[in-house]
């Protein structure tokens, strides 16, 4: 009696999954809609725990939340091998299943698995050793200090890092977004619940932050865990008797994953660089104020992050099917609908400007920031418009397993566009900081268009190509 209520419990649950599977391999507008939405939420959560973390960290004054901001692109590049690895694994796994493969697919993620421990060994005991002289290559400064007390804390939980990542990119690449969402918003909510706790009720200071963040992203990994390995009622299982060694694998993964994760860290190259020029022409000041407003931005962005993400979930099984025509939709469907999330947001954005701004100016140490943040967010709107273009190409890139062309495109957008913009605006044409701003819009204004374009040539040649290949008839 017993094992028969197992087997039928393992029935519905194999039930429940293949609904997300059949949803990821059928109609692109109704998988984007429905796989993103519980995304969008999932992220949102996360990002409100961003937003809300550099809220109680401005309450120490503008030195502790300037820290943040080094700290910021070295945390950046941990989480974005995690994320790359995630979307690496995400594509891979998503192909195997668009080719029926779940043989395929389950030695994917026990790979990925691997590079998540091997990555967290190599990346924790480097970050934790050069973290000092890191901070004030970049112009730290009298912040130093508060910025390695951030930092240690933070690298202690790399592995938390690359691990939630994964698995949250292993539970998308099976459609299942809704368990991807309470695992985010559940490590959300407790670093929201911690960070008051530690940062002024155990007196811990900026220290307090990054270990609500150490906590509660262990935390988390031990529900992700207990869902993959005990629970085991995932699509994608572990098994260590059918695991196979196979180098094949790895670069499939890696082969989206390393150009993914240097795109984080052309990211965080990009922030770095702005800081420093932030701090030429205004003082680091400057750079709170834009750590501060970049965290408004990247919630703000949140909505299209998470279609991006799921347009390589989508695009990968549209892919591994061979229905090129529906990659078209994909991108296109994608991109309209991340306008008119933009579209929005800068609206409200606008109107609510000086009210945002006073959420991280609240204490007498920061009040002077409130007029630079409000413009800093204004300026921003126009940025939100040109994102949509930029996020689903190279999404849809990374799905189809080329995440080396999603990484040129970002080099040129982050590096070569932006930086180049921003130290021209600021610095040759003397606009100081607000040159910044505008260095950022242009770039990703031009960087957008390019991306763009090179996706469309991309999907127009695979429709050919395919149509030039003989039928099995002929």
């Amino acid at each position: 009696m017993t094992d028969t209520r197992a087997d039928t419990h393992h029935q519905e649950d194999t039930e429940k999954i293949t609904k997300g599977v059949s949803i990821l391999t059928g109609d692109p507008k109704t998988a984007i809609l429905k796989l993103s939405g519980h995304m969008i939420i999932a992220m949102l959560l996360l990002s409100a725990y961003n937003l809300v973390d550099a809220i109680w960290v401005a309450g120490l004054g503008p030195g502790a939340l300037a820290a943040v901001g080094f700290i910021t692109p070295f945390f950046m590049i941990i989480i974005g091998i995690g994320v790359g690895t995630g979307a690496g694994t995400s594509s891979a796994i998503a192909r195997r299943i668009g080719a029926r493969d779940k043989t395929g697919a389950d030695n994917t993620a026990g790979h990925a698995i691997l590079l998540a421990i091997m990555l967290s060994v190599f990346l924790t005991i480097f970050l934790l050793i050069f973290i000092e002289p890191l901070v004030i290559s970049i112009g730290a400064g009298e912040t130093a200090y508060l910025a390695v007390e951030y930092g240690q804390v933070i690298f202690i939980g790399t592995f938390f890092m690359l691990f939630t990542n994964i698995a949250y990119g292993i539970l998308r690449s099976e459609g299942d977004t809704k368990r991807t969402m309470y695992a985010m918003g559940a490590a959300s909510i407790v670093n929201i619940i911690l960070d008051p706790v530690l940062i002024y009720g155990a007196g811990m200071g900026v220290a307090g932050a990054a270990w609500a963040t150490v906590i509660s992203m262990g935390l988390v990994s031990g529900v992700l865990a207990y869902w993959f390995v005990i629970k085991k009622d995932t699509y994608v299982s572990f098994a260590y008797s059918s695991f196979v060694q196979n180098k094949a694998i790895y670069y499939g993964i890696l082969s989206v994953g390393v150009p993914a994760s240097l795109e984080f860290f052309l990211m965080a190259v990009m922030q770095g660089i702005l800081n420093l020029i932030l701090v030429m022409v205004s003082g680091t000041d400057a750079v709170a104020v834009y750590t501060a407003s970049w965290r408004v931005v990247m919630f703000a962005i949140v909505p299209l992050i998470a279609i991006g993400t799921t347009v390589v979930s989508v695009a990968g099984a549209t892919y591994g099917s061979k229905q090129y025509e529906k990659l078209s939709l994909v991108h296109t469907f994608s991109i309209q609908l991340g306008i008119g999330i933009s579209i929005i947001t800068a609206i409200l954005t606008w109107i609510f400007a000086p009210f945002i701004a006073a959420l991280f100016t609240y204490s007498e140490t920061s009040v002077m920031l409130t007029p630079s943040i409000v413009v800093f967010l204004q300026i921003f709107c126009l940025f939100y418009l040109f994102v949509p273009p930029g996020i689903m190409s190279g999404s849809l890139f990374q799905g189809t397993g080329r995440g080396t062309t999603s990484l040129v495109i970002n080099f040129f957008r982050s590096i070569v566009f932006i930086v180049l913009f921003a130290y021209l605006f600021a610095v040759v044409m003397d606009y100081g900081e607000i040159g910044v701003l505008w260095g950022l819009v242009t770039g990703n204004i031009i960087g957008g268009a390019v991306a763009y374009i090179w996706t469309r040539l991309y999907i127009v040649s695979l429709i050919k190509n395919d149509a030039r290949k003989p039928t099995s008839s002929e």
